[in-house]
């Protein structure tokens, strides 16, 4: 499988996230739901910001133990399965390109302020320009999106702190009188209305495989952004309210552009226009990149077909993915009414919140070992099951149309999983290890814990060493009836006799003479037979599990590690010493290995409390 390249550090993930979220939600909606809810608006914003804290919690988590592109399809892939997956990854593809569609007339809509009198046919080829443009600069590096990423959002994030620093003195307390008008719970149905500026927040995580240090850059990188996003947010329009008459306020598009021109004149509004046009630069440019990434991901699963995961030599970007996203963007700009396929994308965006928040609760549920977030989501599951609840409401607060598209959704999944996926893709999931657990039944493979325990070596940038290697393929025993420490050692010495081409009676009067000069019991319940023998360049291990006991002269003993060398490797030795100590002096080391289910289990168990 090839993999892109880690180039994206903390400020490129915090200058993604940012300019995936602020677009039309604070430069055009903030009308519209005035006209909803009057001045209360302003809450609305901050209830919104706080609508989003489940699905953000949530994603962190997995993206902290699964840094893999495609984001939210791999998470929700690996957890509830490969319907699922389609339904998500198609959802969270549709979801993003629309945005950043939308965000790109966008662009020529506010161009209008600077050049009155555009055309329709001109706004749209505006459009059309700069998504050529963004999908030339998605094509030829994703550092080189990353930094006209960074120096759109730091001029965007400038002049809209100059628009409240210089706009707060100039606010009408008056302007806020009644707060309430139309009652709290249109507050709250406001803060539906506006929850999805806050959406492209979190569609950072498609880049997850492209993050140098991911588990700790991306969590840092997300809560920055959504800590700096709110409180913007909020005084943005609690200044652009104070400033506009309620009656101006209830009829403008461009509230914040007008308010601008009240207090700095005709510059102020060309300049507010100006950030509103570098937020849908930097929405469109950030949607190209994670959108693309999600077709990429589902071709490696073959979920589709095999060219949308070739990743360019030379530039090192998917670009038959980016290539793909940015056709479609065109047609869409070009032919359809973009406004409601925009309704439809923030309705797959709810329903990614949903599939997100399940997942958590099955990757949790499910007690796989090698499912480490560095972050874990506070309040679980209660958090989980409280954002489903409220992302179902407000999917069916949308109405019809966001019932039918998701309708659609389901349907065009199910007709693409029989078609082309039933029978071709067969991965295990969360949810069959969950029903493993609670069945009892041995209906799971080691398959995901395979492939998470490779995440997390890439994640962590482990190097395996000569250690994990024997770990990996060194015999695990299961004993099943009590033994003597002399019938145990007698065990054992046949089984090495075989794998090292030696006498057995050597190896275990070998044995019983260390056990003769000292116990190799060195904690209770723990003993590390070791001996020298003749020859080169010849180590073994044998690790063994005894739940009915082996008796070490008085001390009964549940886990032997049993270590054989030549004196050529002390050096390593010493080594896998070291290693077996790294395991052993886990504090949870004890209790998981002896409810392991099997020795692949207990294979598992080693490999993951050394790294941990």
């Amino acid at each position: 499988m090839q993999h892109l390249k880690r180039e994206l550090g903390l400020i490129d993930i915090f200058c993604i996230a940012m300019g995936a979220m602020i677009s039309s939600g604070l430069f055009v909606l903030p009308s519209i739901a005035y006209l909803e809810t009057g001045p209360s608006v302003v809450v609305s914003y901050f209830i919104a910001g706080l609508m989003m804290l489940p699905a953000i919690l949530s994603k962190v988590e997995l993206v902290t133990a699964m840094p893999r592109a495609g984001g939210n399809y791999f998470f929700i892939e690996r957890s509830l399965g490969t319907f699922a997956g389609i339904m998500g990854g198609i959802a969270d593809w549709f979801s993003l390109a629309l945005k950043s569609a939308f965000a790109l007339v966008g662009i020529g809509t506010f161009a209008t302020l600077l050049l009155p009198g555009m055309a329709e046919w001109q706004i749209k080829l505006i459009a059309v320009t700069f998504c050529i443009i963004f999908m030339i600069v998605n094509l030829l590096s994703v550092k080189g999106t990353s930094k006209l990423q960074l120096g759109l959002v730091f001029s965007l994030l400038v002049l809209l702190i100059l628009f409240i620093i210089l706009g707060i003195r100039r606010v009408e307390l008056t302007h806020f009188v009644p707060f309430v008008p139309f009652g709290w719970p249109k507050v709250f149905a406001t803060a539906g209305l506006v929850f999805i500026s806050y959406g492209g927040l979190t569609k950072i995580v498609g880049v997850a495989e492209e993050v140098r240090d991911p588990a700790r850059t991306l969590a840092r990188g997300l809560f920055l952004a959504f800590a700096i996003a709110t409180p913007l947010y909020v005084l943005v329009v609690f200044v652009t309210v104070g400033v506009l008459t309620p009656a101006f306020m209830a009829r403008t598009l461009t509230p914040v552009s007008h308010a601008a021109a009240v207090f700095m004149g005709r510059w102020g509004e060309l300049l507010l226009s100006i950030a509103a046009i570098f937020a849908f630069f930097t929405t469109a440019n950030a949607g190209i990149l994670a959108a693309s990434r999600t077709p990429m991901a589902m071709s490696r699963d073959g979920l589709l077909p095999d060219t949308l995961h070739r990743v360019h030599k030379r530039f090192g970007t998917p670009y038959i993915a980016i290539l793909s996203t940015g056709i479609f963007m065109l047609i869409v700009i070009a032919f359809l009414h973009i406004e409601e396929l925009a309704e439809v994308a923030s309705t797959f965006i709810l329903f990614l919140f949903i599939l997100i928040n399940l997942s958590v609760i099955l990757m949790r549920a499910s007690k796989l070992r090698n499912y480490q977030p560095k972050f874990r989501s506070p309040f679980y599951p209660w958090l989980q099951v409280g954002g489903i609840f409220m992302y179902t409401f407000m999917i069916f607060e949308m109405g019809r149309l966001a019932l039918f598209a998701l309708i659609g959704l389901i349907l065009v999944s199910l007709v693409w999983y029989l078609t082309y996926t039933r029978g071709k893709v067969r991965r295990e999931t969360a949810l069959i290890h969950l029903v493993a657990r609670i069945t009892a039944r041995e209906i799971a493979t080691r398959t995901l814990e395979k492939e998470l325990r490779e995440i997390l070596l890439e994640r962590d940038a482990i190097v395996e060493d000569r250690f994990d290697e024997l770990l990996k393929t060194c015999p695990i025993i299961e004993l099943t009836r009590p033994m003597t420490r002399d019938a145990f050692l007698r065990y054992i010495s046949d089984i090495l006799s075989k794998r090292l081409n030696m006498d057995a009676d050597i190896i275990y009067e070998r044995f019983v003479q260390r056990e003769s000069q000292s116990s190799t019991v060195i904690h209770p319940g723990l003993a590390i037979p070791h001996i020298i023998i003749d020859g080169e360049n010849k180590f073994d291990l044998i690790i063994v599990r005894a739940k009915p006991g082996i008796d070490f002269d008085g001390s009964t003993v549940h886990t032997v590690f049993v270590l054989v060398g030549t004196l050529d490797e002390r050096n390593f030795y010493l080594r896998a010493l070291m290693g077996i100590a790294q395991i052993v002096k886990h504090p949870e080391f004890e209790t998981e290995w002896l409810n392991a289910r099997d020795t692949d289990d207990l294979r598992n168990i080693a490999l993951v409390m050394r790294r941990r």
